[in-house]
This record gives structure tokens, sequence and C-alpha cells, in this order.
């Protein structure tokens, strides 16, 4: 079976759903204690790496999202599936597990 090489850009999410490069995890406390990569928590900020066409309404149309690419976005916790591709890591979400817009 041939390997298959997968990135960002040959990868498409599909309906309302979004690639978000997930941004590095603190590697130490407030007081300056260094964490293990056990006591880490999951980071909730990402950029939109890709997005979907967008969710259909009731009468076929499509939905305009309300995210970008490069947009830098705070999502719920444990949302998402878990994908590492080309050595990054990336979360795929529906654009409702979205909860703000970071400026």
């Amino acid at each position: 079976m041939a390997a298959i090489s997968l990135s960002v850009s040959t990868v498409k999410p599909l309906g309302d759903r979004v690639f978000v490069k997930v941004s590095e995890s603190e590697e130490k406390t407030a007081g300056g204690i260094l964490l293990p990569d056990a006591a880490k928590e999951k980071p909730q900020i990402g950029e939109i790496a890709a997005i979907g066409p967008g969710k259909r309404n009731d009468d076929g149309a499509r939905q305009e999202m309300d995210v970008k690419v490069g947009d830098k976005v705070l999502y719920s916790k444990y949302a998402g599936t878990d994908i590492k591709l080309g050595g990054d890591e990336y979360v795929l979400l529906s654009e409702k597990d979205i909860l703000a817009i970071v400026g």
C-alpha cells in the first residue's frame, strides 16, 4: 500500500468545519515552574488554517462562515478531532465549537 502525504493544502474541510493550527502550550507557570508534558493543558487557542464552504440552510443555499483563514480563535476545550499533518498539530472543528475570535 502506498503512503499518502497529507498537508493542509491538500485536505479541504467539508460543510461548516475548520482546520485550526494549535498554538503551543505553556512550558512554564506564572511562577516560573517548568511543566512536564503530562501536566500541560490542551491549548484552546489556534489559528484558522482552512475552512469548509459553509453549512447548507433549509432552502439549500450555503450559509457564509463567520471566520476566515488567518483568524486567531478560542475554541471549546474538548471539541473537535486532533490531527497531525506534516509535523504540525491541528484540530478539525465544527464552526459551532468556536467560541470567539481573538483580536
